[in-house]
């Protein structure tokens, strides 16, 4: 497995990142602690969280899965970098309580000691704001997050799905207080959806933020999903039916898939290995529903993709170009 520091911190961190989403709701605690144990095998060492996953009455349910397994070996915590996040209504669906979610110093407050105690861990390495909060000022962020970390509570402080005018604003107005600020941002990114080339992940370097893609394979859009359909063996629903409804995205789908299928490449670990190409990458989130599916992202690492497959990539799925010269008509 490939390492890489987080940004402008000291942390190694591998190339590919454990999401966990998939952990509760769609795969019980006993394949999830397989699938951890097999990336922790084959040098996976970031994992990824948020304290809504598990959803609905269930919140909450994936970090008490990786704190359960946590709890199996002292030594798993010590290996693993932990990322969670805040933001989101904790309270059960259909009663949320006021002042119980986004990003106010007291909810800061109130949820990382409530992931603290489902991760049954004593700190976090990385606390990653989920959403922007415009009803919050940065100030009083910044003021609860270094709190959190002079407890020893959180190392790093991260942000998710921001646009690149509030990673600059975060970094601003930490950079005013003295604070450390943003050290990641965790935003979609991928071959079909390319936007966060245009300002977020410029701005990300520009502050020095690792940046960690999630939806690598645009929600199984960039996973075979056109071969399968023929061959019957998957049957399209969603928002991934949604897009193929549209005949230019089917097009573009298709001719992705006919292109590697000449090189004998699999879509889904092709989708991955571009992205660890890309400037400013620290890795994709994978999100293993099974060990098959982990198997195949690891075997993306390992895959080396030729200038010419590239830029044949690039034709099919052309990103925005660069800024400002992108916004030009």
């Amino acid at each position: 497995m490939e390492y890489t520091q987080l940004g402008r911190t000291g942390l190694k961190v591998s190339r590919l990142v454990l999401g966990t989403m998939n952990f509760g709701p769609q795969t019980d605690e006993a394949d999830s602690h397989a699938i951890m144990d097999a990336a922790l095998d084959a040098g996976i060492n970031f994992f990824d969280t948020a304290n809504v996953y598990g959803w609905g009455e269930n919140k909450g349910r994936t970090e008490t899965i990786i704190g359960n397994w946590f709890a199996k070996s002292a030594g798993n915590r010590d290996k693993v970098v932990i990322a969670t996040k805040v933001y989101g209504n904790m309270g059960v669906d259909g009663q949320p309580w006021p002042n119980h979610d986004k990003l106010s110093a007291v909810n800061i407050r109130r949820a990382v000691d409530a992931s603290l105690k489902r991760l049954r861990t004593d700190h976090i390495d990385l606390y990653q704001f989920h959403h922007i909060d415009r009803d919050t000022p940065f100030e009083e962020i910044w003021q609860a997050i270094d709190t959190l970390v002079a407890q020893g509570k959180i190392l790093y402080a991260g942000s998710s799905n921001f646009p690149g005018y509030k990673i600059a604003q975060a970094n601003e107005t930490a950079a005013r207080r003295g604070s450390y600020g943003l050290v990641s941002e965790q935003c979609l990114y991928n071959l079909y959806e390319r936007r966060a080339e245009m300002e977020v992940i410029p701005a990300a370097q520009e502050y020095g933020l690792g940046v960690i893609p999630w939806s690598p394979l645009h929600g199984g859009l960039l996973g075979g999903v056109v071969k399968k359909e023929v061959e019957g063996r998957r049957r399209t629903s969603g928002r991934t039916a949604d897009a193929l409804a549209d005949p230019a995205v089917r097009q573009k789908v298709g001719a992705y898939e006919e292109l590697l299928d000449k090189h004998g490449l699999e879509p889904g670990e092709v989708a991955l290995a571009w992205l660890l190409t890309r400037p400013g990458v620290t890795g994709p989130i994978v999100g293993p529903r099974t060990a098959e599916q982990l198997a195949s992202a690891l075997r993306a690492v390992e895959l080396e993709l030729s200038p010419e497959l590239l830029e044949r990539l690039d034709e099919i799925f052309p990103g925005p170009g660069p800024s400002p010269e992108a916004f030009a008509w």
